[in-house]
């Protein structure tokens, strides 16, 4: 029985490490003001009739922190290129001068800087949804070993590990969030 509940606890904190991870990757797409190639990572292309990652077909540098240069393989990707970050409807205005696709970043009015912070914060909620619901997985896995035969006293012990699992990837989603929202705030 020993064994099962080991498992139950790994694949536990397993589920909870993928919500941190997932919502690390919610927080990389919400800009805070700094010119990023990052920020075009939601941008696909039509490469010869497939979706393309823009990374893949295009070389993405930030000169400076307000501009972001993308610079095709192949001339002829240019307009798809600049179509794709038009179409990906993230607020920026490509600009085209023939050999690459220039990008400025437009610093953040303090109303998109309270919407950032919005979105940063649904983000986090539905992390920490993510990190219940796998409480809630474990402590039934819990109760059907307790049905099978586990002792009380396991069974109560291994759903206070699984809360103290819980507690403590909670914790880091509301860290991550003030990091996140600092990050936003700051001018």
């Amino acid at each position: 029985m020993n064994e099962e509940i080991t498992f139950i606890l790994e694949s536990t904190e397993e589920s909870m490490q993928q919500a941190i991870l997932h919502l690390e990757k919610q927080f990389v797409n919400i800009r805070a003001g700094k010119a990023s190639p990052s920020m075009l990572g939601s941008v696909f292309v039509d490469y010869y009739g497939a979706q393309t990652p823009l990374a893949q077909v295009s070389n993405i540098n930030t000169p400076d922190g307000r501009t972001i240069t993308v610079q095709p393989w192949e001339k002829a990707m240019l307009q798809p290129i600049e179509k794709a970050i038009i179409v990906a409807n993230l607020g920026f205005n490509p600009m085209n001068n023939g050999e690459s696709i220039i990008i400025n970043v437009p610093p953040l009015t303090e109303e998109r800087r309270r919407d950032l912070v919005k979105q940063a914060k649904s983000e986090a909620e539905e992390a920490k949804i993510s990190v219940r619901a796998a409480r809630k997985d474990a402590n039934s896995d819990v109760k059907k070993l307790e049905k099978e035969g586990l002792s009380e006293d396991m069974g109560k012990n291994a759903e206070g590990d699984i809360q103290s699992l819980t507690d403590t990837y909670i914790k880091k989603v509301d860290e991550a969030l003030m990091i996140k929202e600092k990050e936003i705030m700051t001018v």
